[in-house]
């Protein structure tokens, strides 16, 4: 599976985060079909299809997830809990990519059934070393997948 055809749903309520990771997946050469939202009530539409997210042309189901914890109103760790309580998404990736680096956040993440957990870095160029990481993450899944 080519990895420019695997549709990430990045969750992040800063707009700026989105389209910084956008640029560093362009800077990186890694191409995937990301689509944002921008709270946790909007994945969770985005997930189950509804409201403005029914049209799966124009918002297709994600093969894998970016996922901010510190977000208003519906948190991610809310939204991670809501994906794991039902059965059609327990095997869905979700990478957990936030700000926070602490041991509580980390361990809770994980109980909820995080894939993986990674710290927004601060520099660009850090950031382009994480969108070959999330690269690398899915083409390793895809090869125990298929394997």
């Amino acid at each position: 599976m080519k990895v420019s055809h695997v549709t990430i749903l990045h969750i992040d309520d800063d707009p700026n985060d989105v389209m910084l990771f956008e640029h560093a997946c362009q800077k990186a050469g890694v191409y995937f079909d990301l689509h944002a939202v921008h709270d946790g009530d909007d994945a969770i539409a985005y997930l189950g299809g509804t409201g403005a997210f029914a049209d799966r042309t124009k918002h297709p189901f994600p093969q894998l997830i970016l996922l901010d914890l510190k977000m208003p109103r519906v948190n991610g760790f809310d939204v991670l809990g809501w994906i794991r309580s039902r059965e059609e998404f327990k095997k869905l990736p979700v990478i957990v990519l936030t700000s926070s680096n602490h041991e509580t956040d980390v361990k809770h993440a994980h109980a909820l059934g995080a894939s993986t957990y990674l710290v927004k870095p601060v520099g660009f160029d850090s950031l382009v070393e994480l969108a070959k990481t999330v690269q690398n993450f899915w083409q390793n899944l895809a090869e125990t997948t298929l394997a």
